[in-house]
């Protein structure tokens, strides 16, 4: 509770905060737009493949002509991060290759990372985080998405004493969107095609959100930074509103939903038949934590906690998250503390390519959010053990085999480049943390 006094005395030593962003997408641009109103905080360089483009997300946002006189713009990440002083680099390209080269190349030069790229951490980010950690610098999951909010709610009811039995996030869901496609997605979000191309909306990255692409990934990120378990046959994805969260996110043999405690999952805001679910979370994040005794349970009654019947499942929750506003706390957090705001701890949870139709020998997979496959959530070992292609790398490669519609896309049916650097990381990451 301390980090806005830190700056404040860093800013008057003269030494404020500084920051390489490389990608000034929605996330960076939101983050941006906080810079200018956090004394002690600078961005002197940001990076995008469009440096057009960059400086008219400032200018959107509402930095002054000062302030992007004063800021460099290239597309040239690699030259950023080795030149300059600088504190943090913030990763938000959402690209995994890109993400991890940049990710490496922050931890060689002795820089701190928040990686808003989650699709990069849950690809490779035990790995990345165990590197930076030898190299006494922090790696960071980013705050102000969900991922990074429910770690601090865990470590908030673990701290406190509770065990956790479920964490997670809420989303608008049925079992038909795992197969819908950027042809079909603007429908499901009440826009027209027209609509969403006037905004500026990109269809696959939207479509990634509904398919449960996103989810998995998500979740994937909380169980590895938590140590938490991960569905045995992938998300539930059960419907579910705020007050009930502590009847449903509760064992099966207590009467709830869940294979057992101690497991990430994602509820939905509808219910099977499309109905709006009462009181839904599906902007927010939550934590399902149990009373450790008859004590600790006559409290949640007596302070007005819900629970379920038994007095002993309680909820935490958050209803909304900010995104990139939020950010400067994981910046700050790892410049001024040099803590994470939740970073990967093992390999506990993987996402796996699945096939949202009949797919032939000789296709091009074209990733999340596409036209060929979904990101399914699986148990790090069995993703392992059945030798399924991550979702991270199912940009740009051949089938060689058929693979049926749900079925799971295995690395024995792509065409491999070993000599691939991402591939080689991912590699060396499963050998490591497999163990």
């Amino acid at each position: 509770m301390n980090l806005h006094h830190l700056l404040k005395t860093r800013a008057g030593a003269g030494k404020p905060v500084r920051v390489v962003l490389i990608g000034a997408g929605k996330f960076g641009s939101m983050f941006l737009s906080q810079v200018p109103h956090t004394p002690g905080l600078e961005v002197p360089v940001i990076v995008d493949l469009d440096r057009d483009r960059a400086r008219e997300a400032c200018r959107t946002v509402g930095w002054d002509d000062a302030r992007i006189s004063a800021t460099t713009f290239t597309d040239d990440g690699a030259r950023a991060i080795a030149g300059g002083a600088f504190d943090v680099v913030v990763e938000a390209t959402g690209n995994p290759a890109v993400g991890i080269r940049h990710a490496r190349a922050a931890i060689a030069a002795g820089k701190h990372v928040v990686m808003v790229n989650v699709e990069a951490d849950v690809l490779a980010g035990p790995l990345l985080a165990e590197e930076a950690r030898k190299a006494g610098v922090v790696y960071s999951l980013a705050y102000g998405d969900q991922p990074a909010l429910t770690a601090e709610m865990v470590d908030w009811a673990r701290a406190t004493g509770f065990r956790v039995v479920a964490a997670g996030k809420g989303t608008k869901y049925l079992p038909a969107y795992h197969d819908v496609t950027p042809e079909g997605v603007w429908q499901h979000y009440g826009l027209t095609a027209a609509e969403a191309q006037s905004a500026g909306m990109n269809p696959q990255m939207f479509n990634s959100f509904l398919d449960g692409t996103k989810s998995a990934i998500e979740m994937a990120a909380i169980a590895n930074a938590c140590t938490l378990d991960v569905p045995s046959e992938g998300l539930l994805f059960p419907p579910c509103g705020v007050d009930d969260l502590p009847h449903v996110m509760r064992p099966r043999d207590k009467g709830g939903v869940l294979e057992k405690s101690g497991i990430v999952e994602v509820v939905s805001s509808l219910e099977r038949d499309g109905r709006p679910v009462f009181r839904d979370l599906r902007w927010g994040v939550y934590v399902v934590l149990e009373a450790p005794n008859d004590y600790a349970a006559d409290c949640f009654r007596q302070y007005g906690l819900k629970t379920d019947a038994s007095g002993r499942y309680a909820a935490m929750y958050k209803p909304y998250h900010l995104i990139g506003l939020e950010l400067n706390i994981s910046v700050l957090s790892a410049a001024l503390r040099n803590e994470p705001t939740g970073q990967p701890r093992g390999f506990r949870g993987d996402v796996a390519s699945v096939a949202k139709r009949n797919l032939r020998a000789g296709e091009m997979l074209d990733g999340e959010g596409g036209y060929t496959v979904w990101g399914k959530l699986m148990p790090a070992s069995a993703s392992l053990t059945a030798g399924a292609l991550p979702i991270g790398l199912a940009h740009r490669v051949k089938l060689k085999n058929d693979v049926a519609h749900g079925a799971v896309v295995r690395w024995s049916d792509v065409e491999v480049d070993e000599r691939n650097d991402t591939i080689k990381t991912r590699k060396a990451m499963e050998q490591a943390f497999s163990r």
